[in-house]
């Protein structure tokens, strides 16, 4: 608890309060500005999911709480509803994408840092610029992204390329406006995530705890799953 909150407050200290964000306390008199996003319960004792204001998120135990602090934790069942509604709650995919994420801007690739991540789902997109079934598929998906983005669901697109300028020129060239992971971190993510693709082009749609739903790349049928 000592080095998360340490670390917490590091990165935090210089910043205002805003709505959603409240001081949370250490037994020992540590504090940090956090948003509680939901609450679970192992062996008898809640545990929360915090999120900081760059996104990223920290699980603190009640037991690492003050007793008042511990018992706004355990009477946030109530209001877990609300914290919903405002989707983008924390996801086993945070680890790997926070921080990670590039975007299309011009005609180049700009760090890309969501407001909040989607409310269902992660359409993972693995492809490359060398790969002619990928070019063929490519403006389709475009057209589905482009028609059907909403808060239900975020591609992010794995690349095979071996060189950035490559991942960027196909981008480019098909008007992709999907984030995409950084290619230096395309292995951790496979290393943390086996989907099993063993050829490209390949649509693996993830729930936000990373169980597969879907391993289609039917426009039809992705359709369907993202409204």
């Amino acid at each position: 608890m000592k080095a998360k909150l340490t670390f917490l407050i590091c990165g935090l200290c210089a910043a205002t309060a805003v709505a959603g964000f409240e001081n949370w306390t250490s037994k020992d008199g540590r504090k940090a500005e956090l948003e509680l996003v939901s609450v679970s319960e192992t062996d008898g004792e809640k545990t929360g999911t915090f999120r900081m204001r760059n996104g990223r998120t920290v699980t603190l135990k009640a037991s690492d709480l003050t007793e008042d602090d511990a018992a706004k934790l355990n009477d946030f069942k109530a209001e877990a509803p609300a914290g919903e509604a405002e989707g983008g709650g924390p996801s086993a995919f945070d680890k790997v994408l926070d921080g990670n994420l590039v975007k299309l801007d011009g005609k180049s690739f700009k760090r890309h840092t969501p407001e909040a991540g989607p409310e269902k789902y992660y359409i993972f997109y693995y492809t490359a610029s060398w790969c002619p079934p990928c070019q063929a598929y490519t403006p389709s998906l475009v057209e589905f992204y482009s028609k059907n983005k909403n808060e239900n669901f975020e591609i992010v697109l794995i690349s095979s390329d071996q060189d950035e300028g490559d991942m960027k020129d196909y981008a480019i060239d098909k008007k992709m406006e999907w984030p995409q992971l950084k290619l230096s971190r395309v292995e951790k993510f496979k290393k943390d995530f086996d989907h099993g693709v063993r050829g490209i082009p390949s649509v693996i749609t993830c729930d936000l705890e990373g169980n597969i739903v879907s391993r289609t790349s039917s426009i039809a049928e992705l359709e369907k799953l993202v409204k």
